[in-house]
């Protein structure tokens, strides 16, 4: 058995196995189908005593290469593509949640999650309990006997809050439920939840792991069983993510270590900046001292990540002040780019929620979410200056 690799090897060395043209980097399979030696083949294909493509909504060299390198760098032992990270989370969802069942979640999810878990798993009679980050305590007085998943994102967004994933992964341990969470804002070069005992792990690859704001994708990886169920709905409903998109994040993966390495390096600087800055209340990034959960970040992940929040000084107007000012960050909904991103979340992307559902996600009226790119950080920082001065 080879000795397992380092993280930038198997980024870049995990590949399909090569054609008769001995190719070097993988080629894209833009193909619907594939075909069959003959009848028994056909045969034994479809009853799966063969582990071979069929249809590319099942499965395809491309998506099967990006999965085993996200699988290798998670350490999990199965996963499945998706067409975007919400249908990642949806599908996880939807196959392993029977009508009735229940879910316990952190307060603070993407709002798409949160959509999903108000708005359509109700349809089905699935709900969902809500506990704040900072009242892990009580997350075991919300298990009933129905509860079939503990799910919490770690660093959240946009708050950039932090959970003890040691803690989430005994308690589902120990009441015998599932542990799934979204390690997007991590990814598995900085944090790795199985380790901390998830039992699956789902990405968001439009961000940090495509990485050029190119394409769209999702991943959910983690144990096998539940990975097949998954995967048997997802063949069913079709989910599935382009062969195309595929390649350009197996490709992306190959650079994801030294990208998000300099994300890091810029972030943290960025966040010191914005520490001393008199238009600034408060800053939050993992890696700062002043972080409420620094010690745990640490304890947790290899760096910090690329996202900054911080609160402007004089709530929404301020904040959309600053952005109206800036001359370079772009203005956008995505986040893990190679340009630095700011948003505003209580004009913008939380604008719909009460105010007091916004607070509970640690979501101030003058909060900003900064996802810091590549560009020189001495233009960011002068940049965001800038913008703050005007504001």
């Amino acid at each position: 058995m080879s000795k397992q690799k380092n993280f930038e090897t198997e980024a870049i060395r995990t590949q399909t196995e090569r054609s008769q043209f001995l190719e070097h980097s993988n080629p894209i399979y833009l193909t619907s189908s594939f075909v069959f030696e003959d009848a028994e083949d056909m045969r034994a294909s479809f009853a799966e005593e063969k582990e071979r493509n069929i249809y590319s909504r099942f499965t395809n060299p491309n998506n099967s290469e990006f999965v085993d390198k996200i699988c290798k760098m998670e350490g999990a032992e199965q996963g499945v593509a998706f067409a975007t990270g919400m249908s990642a989370v949806f599908s996880t969802f939807a196959a392993l949640l029977n009508a009735g069942d229940h879910i316990v979640s952190a307060r603070s999810v993407f709002g798409s999650t949160h959509g999903l878990f108000t708005k359509f798993l109700p349809k089905w009679n699935i709900t969902t309990s809500y506990f704040k980050i900072d009242e892990l305590d009580k997350i075991e007085s919300l298990i009933t006997k129905n509860t079939k998943i503990l799910y919490a994102e770690s660093p959240t967004n946009p708050a950039v809050d932090i959970l003890d994933l040691e803690l989430l992964g005994s308690i589902a341990k120990e009441h015998n439920i599932l542990l799934v969470i979204d390690n997007c804002f991590a990814t598995p070069y900085l944090q790795n939840p199985i380790k901390f005992g998830a039992d699956l792990v789902i990405h968001s690859a439009t961000k940090l792991i495509d990485g050029q704001g190119r394409v769209m994708g999702g991943v959910t990886v983690g144990r096998a069983d539940l990975i097949r169920e998954i995967y048997l709905f997802a063949r069913n409903t079709g989910p599935a993510l382009s062969p195309f998109n595929a390649w350009v994040l197996s490709k992306s993966l190959e650079t994801l270590a030294v990208r998000v390495d300099k994300h890091c390096e810029n972030a943290l600087k960025i966040a010191e900046f914005l520490e001393s800055h008199g238009q600034v209340n408060i800053v939050k990034y993992p890696f700062l001292k002043s972080h409420p959960q620094y010690v745990l970040a640490k304890k947790q992940m290899k760096a910090g990540g690329n996202i900054v929040a911080f609160e402007v000084k004089g709530g929404v107007e301020a904040g959309k002040k600053f952005l109206n000012a800036l001359a370079i960050c772009s203005l956008s909904a995505n986040l893990g780019d190679t340009r630095t991103i700011v948003t505003h979340p209580a004009s913008t992307t939380h604008g719909k929620l009460s105010k007091e559902d916004r607070l509970e996600t640690g979501i101030t009226d003058g909060l900003v979410r900064v996802s810091v790119g590549l560009e020189n950080v001495n233009d960011i920082i002068q940049d965001l200056d800038q913008a703050l001065k005007s504001s």
